[in-house]
């Protein structure tokens, strides 16, 4: 994609990565992603973040459709990590810039990676600023939303925050503002987004949110490091998305995920779902063999409960599961009605295992059920109940939050 003026003399540079589908090694991207850089001119002409190393050429030509790469004073960076910095040596190189600005961990960061020797860096906090000439930026350190690094520009007079990655989505698009694009889809990639990558700061999230509006910054335009630009009244929408997202009320929602052997554990998880659908609980399936970890995160983040399903292997867990409820717990979601199910042929321990693995991430945990072999009527009626006992606690849980 060409460069794009998105505010007067404020320019659009990145890159579309279109067919990014492995997003940082742990989740999928399914829509692509976007890798967002923003040259601004004015007096100091102003490139804020780059790409990844891959389109450094990609951002120079679209440096070079606004003016001479050599005609760059200052590059600020907001976020060092690999995707949004890549490109930071060929730029430096192309422009030579006056000032490299990035925060106190951005410093030790850009060392570490690229060793920097010679970089005009300079260091800036929150409350600092500097004047390009008719514009002021001001700084607002973000440490760990999502990188200790991260920090964001707010542009008064153009009333535009350059985010970093908060706010962002993974969405290739020819479009470049957020409500040119499908609202729900686009909404389905700012929760996807939120759930794998800044769910565990969502206390964060909470503080800086408040910092924000105790700034009394004017912004009218919302411009992350990933996806679509926010403007007008999707300004709005995302701060209270990410304001909701981090609080994580429950929802009547509930996700049944499972790995099975020879199928009896999956016939349990249909049974529990029957009885969360039963009394009123929406609920969704998911195979651990079809569904990626990440899609199966997603779920869990809108549900307000969650229900895990294992056949015992070798006296433990089956590997998918294990796996399934390590990187859920690295994610550290709150708020949720929880319980374990699953079958065994002779000793049966996975009951056991998931059960202390759920109540590890602190949640509110069921007793669960488990099948011998394959369940029996009785057994699969059990886990219709426990079904019902889960959607009756989230229900209470619901009306208390």
């Amino acid at each position: 994609m060409s460069a794009y003026e998105i505010k007067k003399d404020v320019h659009w540079v990145g890159a579309v990565d279109w067919d990014r589908r492995n997003f940082h090694g742990y989740s999928l991207s399914p829509k692509g992603t976007t890798y967002n850089a923003f040259l601004i001119k004015d007096q100091k002409n102003t490139i804020i973040d780059t790409v990844e190393d891959r389109f450094a050429g990609t951002l120079l030509c679209n440096v070079s459709q606004v003016m001479e790469p050599s005609k760059v004073d200052y590059i600020v960076v907001n976020h060092v990590e690999p995707d949004h910095s890549g490109a930071l040596p060929r730029l430096i190189e192309a422009c030579k810039p006056e000032k490299v600005f990035c925060s106190v961990m951005g410093e030790k960061a850009i060392k570490e990676y690229y060793g920097a020797d010679g970089w005009p860096l300079q260091v800036v906090k929150t409350g600092d600023s500097l004047c390009i000439g008719s514009r002021t930026l001001h700084f607002l350190e973000t440490r760990m939303l999502h990188w200790p690094d991260s920090m964001m520009t707010y542009v008064a007079e153009d009333k535009l925050l350059i985010s970093s990655d908060a706010f962002g989505q993974n969405y290739a698009s020819s479009e470049r503002f957020a409500d040119e694009v499908d609202q729900a889809e686009l909404m389905r990639q700012v929760s996807r987004y939120y759930a794998n990558i800044v769910l565990p700061y969502s206390s964060v999230t909470l503080k800086i949110l408040e910092e924000v509006g105790k700034l009394k910054w004017d912004v009218d335009m919302i411009a992350p490091d990933h996806g679509l630009v926010w403007r007008g009244a999707g300004v709005g929408t995302v701060l209270e998305a990410y304001r909701r997202f981090a609080e994580q009320k429950p929802t009547n929602q509930a996700v049944v995920f499972y790995d099975t052997m020879w199928r009896s554990t999956e016939r349990m998880a249909h049974a529990v779902a029957d009885g969360l659908a039963a009394s009123g609980t929406s609920v969704r399936i998911m195979s651990l063999k079809s569904d990626h970890h990440s899609d199966v995160m997603s779920e869990v983040f809108e549900s307000g409960a969650v229900l895990a399903g294992s056949a015992t292997h070798n006296n433990g867990v089956l590997p998918l599961v294990a796996a399934m409820l390590t990187y859920m717990k690295g994610l550290r979601p709150m708020n949720k009605v929880a319980a374990a199910f699953g079958s065994y042929g002779w000793s049966g321990e996975a009951l056991k295992h998931v059960t202390e693995m759920l109540q590890g991430m602190h949640f509110d945990v069921i007793e669960g059920v488990r099948a011998k072999n394959r369940p029996t009527h009785e057994q699969l009626k059990a886990c219709v109940e426990l079904g019902a006992t889960v959607a009756k606690a989230l229900q209470a849980k619901i009306a208390s939050s």
